[in-house]
């Protein structure tokens, strides 16, 4: 009996828990905000009703608003007027079953047969199929992220309770007006009869979403549909690089960005960039061997230090995107040239950072940095080397495609080792409006000429990779 319920846990944390988190974290398979700047999407579940959802209907008109309503199949067959009106007004038509039922408690063949049903009923009325997807209560199953079969799985950025009605109106208004800003995906509910659920509740709804939808007017906000706000087609978190990838390697990938963003959480890493950032770090006191950084200054044990790591996920998808190892240190180069400058402006505006003495990382990529201001020292034999030299191949094997035969074929080359640069060195190399301004217009003049410069610059990074 405990061998069977030890294989229920086994089965039931690969089939649903694991799934469910790596598409939350990590955006794995699903997309859940956009990056407008003016435009944001409604998104309505459990409908069509036929006493709210008409009212709603005529609230989006009066605003000229545009939503996103994932139907389940089961209402949309017995209103298929309300089906047929959501289409005739532009609004776009999603999936969300048959019946609300959680994709946790079907077995795959099932979920797929919900969805083909529901999509059967949209066709019939609309005319047209659809591709979006979003699950009851964006709970996803191992296969529906393993394979989407051209599905797009839209899962949520905000969402407000608003399928209880004890919240109210007025609540529930400033749940939803402090979340109105380009970008956002709300979670909205235009049906109540589901589990859970107030049968009640939207009506408290409609009256947020009405002040929502007068503010968002005032602030010349718009409310669009999901592809309008994801633009055609839906862009597919960045790991989704790993279809191609074996199942053994995409769960040791699954691994270890979780471990990282656990960490990052634990030890309080900050992003540099807030998009697409290549570098977190965080203040540490240096305990390694006296470093002869330049000029005479030394970096001894006990300094204040800002150390960096690479963002692994970032790493896996220019690894995964990269067309040569030319390509991947050509890009590698130009993100960490790009957001240098933004290090530089965050520590100079930092009151935590204030005295540290250098900039401090412990890497693999170590030709090339040099040419950024980088030194690069040798790491003292001993424990930390020995540990750092496993952790970083290990790593190298699963950011990139072929690591395992790259860490085989260059040995002699793949050696962890110390990249340090003084803090005044970094401000003053990359702390200048003028420079950051230049190297952020970089990529919208010369690419060819940029490549050629780059080219050189990453020549003897490329022969270390």
């Amino acid at each position: 009996m405990q061998t069977l319920l030890l294989w229920m846990f086994y089965i039931s944390t690969f089939y649903a828990f694991i799934p469910a988190l790596v598409s939350r974290i990590f955006g794995f398979r699903v997309v859940r905000r956009g990056k407008s700047e003016q435009e944001f999407a409604l998104t309505f579940d459990d409908g069509p009703d036929p006493v709210y959802t008409p009212q709603l209907l005529d609230l989006l008109k009066r605003f000229d608003a545009k939503a996103t309503f994932f139907v389940v199949g089961i209402n949309a067959e017995k209103h298929p007027e309300l089906l047929k009106r959501m289409h005739d007004e532009g609004h776009l038509i999603g999936i969300h079953n048959y019946v609300h039922k959680s994709n946790w408690l079907m077995r795959p063949v099932t979920v797929r047969r919900q969805i083909a049903q529901t999509e059967e009923v949209i066709r019939r009325v609309t005319g047209k199929g659809t591709t979006f997807y979003r699950p009851p209560w964006g709970i996803v199953n191992f296969f529906d992220i393993s394979k989407t079969n051209g599905r797009r799985i839209v899962l949520w950025s905000s969402m407000f309770g608003d399928w209880k009605a004890s919240i109210g109106a007025k609540q529930l208004a400033e749940r939803m007006l402090k979340k109105l800003r380009g970008g956002e995906v709300m979670l909205l509910h235009d049906c109540g009869t589901t589990l859970g659920a107030d049968e009640e509740a939207p009506q408290n709804m409609l009256i947020a979403l009405e002040k929502l939808l007068m503010v968002a007017q005032e602030r010349q906000l718009r409310s669009v549909r999901v592809d309008t706000l994801f633009g055609q087609p839906v862009l597919i978190s960045a790991a989704s690089e790993m279809a191609g990838t074996g199942w053994f390697k995409k769960t040791l990938v699954f691994g270890w960005l979780l471990y990282e963003r656990l960490f990052h959480t634990l030890f309080r890493l900050r992003p540099v960039s807030k998009e697409d950032t290549i570098f977190y770090y965080r203040r540490r006191t240096y305990r390694g061997p006296n470093v002869n950084m330049e000029n005479g200054r030394w970096l001894k044990k006990g300094d204040p230090i800002v150390e960096l790591h690479f963002d692994n996920k970032m790493l896996f998808h220019l690894g995964s995107t990269a067309k040569s190892m030319v390509h991947l240190a050509i890009q590698l180069i130009r993100i960490v040239k790009r957001q240098l400058p933004d290090l530089a402006h965050q520590l100079v505006h930092d009151s935590g950072m204030n005295g540290v003495k250098a900039v401090y990382a412990v890497s693999m990529i170590n030709r090339g940095p040099e040419k950024l201001g980088f030194q690069i020292q040798e790491l003292p034999k001993g424990l930390f080397k020995g540990a750092s030299t496993i952790y970083l191949k290990l790593l190298f094997s699963v950011i990139h495609p072929s690591g395992l035969e790259q860490l085989n074929e260059k040995k002699e080359v793949m050696v962890p080792k110390l990249i340090v640069m003084p803090i005044d060195t970094l401000f003053a190399r990359f702390h200048q409006r003028e420079a950051y301004q230049a190297d952020s217009a970089l990529g919208q003049t010369n690419q060819l000429g940029a490549a050629h410069v780059l080219h050189g610059e990453v020549n003897d990074e490329v022969s270390s990779i």
